[in-house]
């Protein structure tokens, strides 16, 4: 698993995102990682990373990425990119693509 480093650098770059479409408030979180970005569900405790599966599923924890998700949020350094709702069903398409 990956250590503090890892999160204060996603942090440091603003690599957490919170995308919001408006006018609904729907939001879509994701985390840029090394090699690619994962999404997230903050309030569920997911994570779309191998991580999340492989070790915090099982050893009942939280892989880096949420992490970085909840010190952003303490630290007020979360990257709000704002979007139109008529761009929601592309978005969420495009970002399953880049997933699988």
């Amino acid at each position: 698993m990956k250590g503090h480093g890892d999160i204060d650098a996603i942090v440091d770059s603003k690599g957490v995102k919170l995308h919001l479409f408006e006018p609904s408030g729907r939001k879509v979180w994701t985390v840029v990682g090394k090699d690619n970005e994962h999404w997230l569900e903050p309030e569920m405790g997911f994570c779309s990373c191998e991580d999340y599966y492989f070790n915090a599923i099982s050893a009942g924890g939280e892989c880096y990425h949420l992490k970085a998700v909840r010190a952003s949020q303490k630290l007020g350094k979360v990257e709000t990119v704002r979007f139109s709702d008529s761009e929601f069903d592309n978005f969420v398409s495009a970002l399953v693509r880049d997933l699988v």
